[in-house]
């Protein structure tokens, strides 16, 4: 796709991994003489708290971890370019819209030499954020911290502010496209889970008949069932294992020990085997605490518009022990895990679940008594087979869906990162193309 784009005529070497090769015209400063630190400490009573996110400088999130030394911040002025410091926070960054305070962690500059929206693109480039942080030190083995007199000293890319302004203004608009694009897939995406989840909720709280006699469930938000279905305890249909507790310094990645799932593997009815860490047990904790095929997973706690969503178990990783924060619920002869993970996916299970817990902001928990007190609606085996069968068809079909759209929309974000990164250290010349849509908007606002 940039084939179209044409490069300068003139490049020189800058010696730097990060930015290869550049304009001849252009030149290599030190970020320190391009940016002011601003170090103005403020109160948040004074100056409104902002948040520092990867998709800009916002109004404070009601999920920021809110601190008790609202006057001890740093003051933030329109226009100012803040980033995070930590790499756990990798990307959060952007221009400030209004004033405000961040809290300490964030590096706060004032742009002086360069055009503060080409200044955005510059710093929030993939490659740049790469580079901030490999200039830092760390605070632990997989966490990095950088500070402002070890972001001054990098060298940066720069043209002149006429043609800063015509990237920036290049890049706005592409960006602007781009990101369009990615909402519509992405508005396409939701629409196809919402499809699959109200089909779920059909089918395993009203059948796969429509034309079968209901009756009233007795249970809140649930409404009619059909007539030769049952409602039975959790409790009643299967055991509640709880997980082995282990503290942090006992636990490590690459170790020989045994996989040990965790409340981070375990996310939203889905399973994540990206990270999961081993500890080193004795033979009775490992028979104890070992994960079956079958068991179905639920996090104590996590959001709480997803709490009690589970996952079955099939030895992805085998053999593996569950931490205690995780609950594997083991069902007895003749119970299809496969349907009780169906029942958690209903609506009335979400209500259920939502009024059992216990609420801290957008987190919540769930106890192990309230887990085993879920009423469970339980048809015939061969009706639950059915259902179970029908619904896996259906949901293979929307996945499929959903996963080709997903990997479009990673290779037009994937683009965007490149364009960016392309633009702003010179490897393609945006000026001529920029100059043609300044002059096509122009002419139709005429009109």
């Amino acid at each position: 796709m940039m084939r179209k784009f044409k490069k300068y005529n003139d490049y020189q070497e800058s010696n730097i991994g990060w930015i290869g090769e550049i304009p001849s015209s252009w030149s290599l400063l030190r970020l320190g003489s391009v940016f002011n630190e601003r170090r103005l400490k403020v109160s948040d009573k004074e100056f409104p708290p902002l948040s520092v996110t990867k998709n800009g400088i916002v109004a404070q999130l009601e999920t920021a971890a809110k601190s008790n030394d609202g006057d001890n911040r740093k003051g933030v002025l329109k226009g100012d370019f803040v980033i995070n410091s930590r790499s756990d926070r990798k990307g959060s960054s952007g221009l400030a819209k209004n004033d405000g305070s961040v809290s300490l962690i964030n590096i706060v500059i004032k742009p002086i030499k360069i055009v503060p929206q080409f200044s955005k693109y510059l710093l929030k480039s993939y490659s740049f954020i790469e580079e901030f942080y490999r200039n830092g030190h760390g605070i632990v083995a997989d966490l990095w911290t950088t500070k402002y007199s070890e972001m001054k000293g990098m060298l940066i890319p720069l043209p002149s502010k006429e043609e800063q302004s015509a990237i920036a203004n290049f890049l706005d608009q592409k960006t602007t496209q781009i990101d369009h694009y990615i909402q519509l897939k992405e508005k396409t995406i939701a629409l196809l889970q919402e499809r699959k989840a109200a089909i779920i909720n059909q089918a395993v709280t009203k059948g796969l008949d429509p034309n079968v006699p209901m009756k009233d469930s007795g249970i809140e938000w649930l409404g009619e069932i059909p007539a030769h279905w049952e409602v039975k305890k959790l409790k009643y249909l299967s055991n509640l294992q709880s997980g082995l507790a282990i503290g942090p310094k006992n636990i490590e990645v690459n170790s020989k020990g045994i996989p040990y799932l965790r409340v981070a593997n375990v996310q939203d009815g889905f399973l994540d085997l990206s990270l999961v860490k081993r500890i080193a047990v004795d033979k009775t904790t490992i028979k104890r605490y070992l994960l079956q095929k079958g068991d179905l997973l639920m996090n104590e706690g996590g959001d709480y518009d997803k709490l009690g969503r589970g996952y079955v178990w099939e030895c992805e990783v085998d053999p593996c022990l569950h931490q205690n924060h995780v609950f594997a619920i083991r069902m007895y002869r003749n119970v299809d895990p496969y349907w009780i993970n169906y029942v958690t996916l209903t609506s009335y299970a979400k209500e259920y679940f939502k009024s059992k817990a216990k609420r801290t902001t957008n987190l919540a928990s769930i106890s192990s008594r309230n887990i085993k007190e879920f009423p469970v609606i339980f048809p015939p085996r061969k009706v639950q087979m059915e259902i179970i069968r029908t619904l896996k068809q259906k949901e293979f079909m929307l996945d499929e869906l959903v996963f080709k759209i997903q990997k479009e929309v990673s290779l037009i974000k994937e683009y965007r990162e490149s364009l960016i990164s392309a633009a702003v250290t010179g490897k393609i010349d945006v000026r001529d193309y920029a100059e043609k849509q300044q002059l096509s908007y122009a002419n139709t606002s005429d009109h």
